[in-house]
């Protein structure tokens, strides 16, 4: 059977432009049926990313460099990370070691789940301190904020530019996930205000309150994670896993949060495709369902108050 790798050789010495090597990776891409949601939706959309950051280049817009030429240990470097990609089936961003939200940049590794939550997406869409129909109008009266399941601690740090008076705890059960959310706090400059706490969901915080909790936990339904394509199997299953329904974590946050918010405080949590199952769970509970150019209802909001029913 002929090799159907990508020949880096070939490709270095005759391919010369990014426009080039944009052409090749996404026919090599698609022939490779890869599987694509780490951060990028399509085979062109991660084609450029991979290009753009092996090149270190800006990599919200390709369209300048297309026509740049490029040198031969550039030309090789691109074909080599493409090839990678493929045979490895390896997330992207952990090849690059690098993702981003919103054009914030994150270190990542395969001890962290590729960063990207709709809550970071929600986040710049004005639910905090914007003019219309904002979840918290005034961020300065944000004092004290909990990432749940932090991960990377992306959303910490994108917590800490929202709310520049609040002192930020994240917390995660993986000391390793953790290692690297410790890394991305350093080059943002935030270890005075972001601490990182290891813990079983709120036990890690020891009885510590809130006004805001943000939570991006593992809600992926067993049967599903054992479907995944390659490129997920990548990604730290505990990272994944949220139990039979995918439900089980998101249950207790809900249930144990009360405890941890202030008066007036608010939960913002992801749980993916379980809205249904979640609501005929709690009949009583008024959920906010946030949308987001590419999600329906798979983010709500909820105060204190109609957690306890006040």
């Amino acid at each position: 059977m002929p090799d159907a790798r990508p020949d880096v050789n070939a490709a270095a010495s005759q391919l010369s432009t990014v426009r080039d090597f944009l052409r090749w990776t996404i026919s090599e891409f698609r022939a490779a049926k890869l599987a694509h949601g780490h951060g990028t939706t399509s085979a062109t959309d991660e084609a450029a990313f991979l290009i753009l950051e092996t090149l270190h280049l800006p990599v919200d817009d390709i369209n300048p460099w297309l026509d740049a030429r490029l040198l031969e240990h550039e030309r090789k470097a691109v074909a080599t990370v493409i090839r990678r990609r493929i045979e490895t089936r390896m997330p992207a961003a952990y090849l690059v070691k690098r993702a981003y939200i919103h054009g914030v940049a994150f270190y990542v590794d395969e001890r962290v789940i590729v960063p990207r939550s709709y809550i970071g997406e929600l986040m710049f869409s004005g639910i905090f301190g914007g003019e219309e129909a904002a979840l918290v109008e005034d961020v300065g009266t944000v004092q004290s904020v909990l990432d749940l399941c932090t991960g990377s601690g992306c959303l910490a740090i994108l917590a800490a530019g929202f709310f520049p008076e609040a002192e930020i705890d994240a917390a995660d059960l993986s000391s390793a996930a953790l290692e690297v959310a410790r890394i991305n706090v350093a080059e943002h400059g935030l270890a005075d205000r972001i601490s990182l706490m290891e813990g079983d969901l709120f036990e890690a915080v020891d009885g510590r309150t809130y006004d805001l909790i943000i939570s991006n936990p593992p809600y992926v339904a067993g049967a599903e994670v054992h479907a995944f394509p390659p490129e997920y199997g990548h990604e730290p299953m505990i990272a994944h896993l949220g139990g039979e329904d995918g439900l089980d974590i998101v249950r207790r946050i809900i249930d144990e949060a009360p405890d941890h918010l202030n008066p007036g405080g608010g939960l913002l949590c992801e749980i993916g495709t379980g809205r249904e199952r979640l609501v005929a769970d709690y009949p009583h509970l008024d959920f906010l369902w946030l949308d987001t150019e590419e999600s329906q209802g798979e983010v709500f909001w909820i105060t204190r108050e109609q957690l306890l029913g006040e």
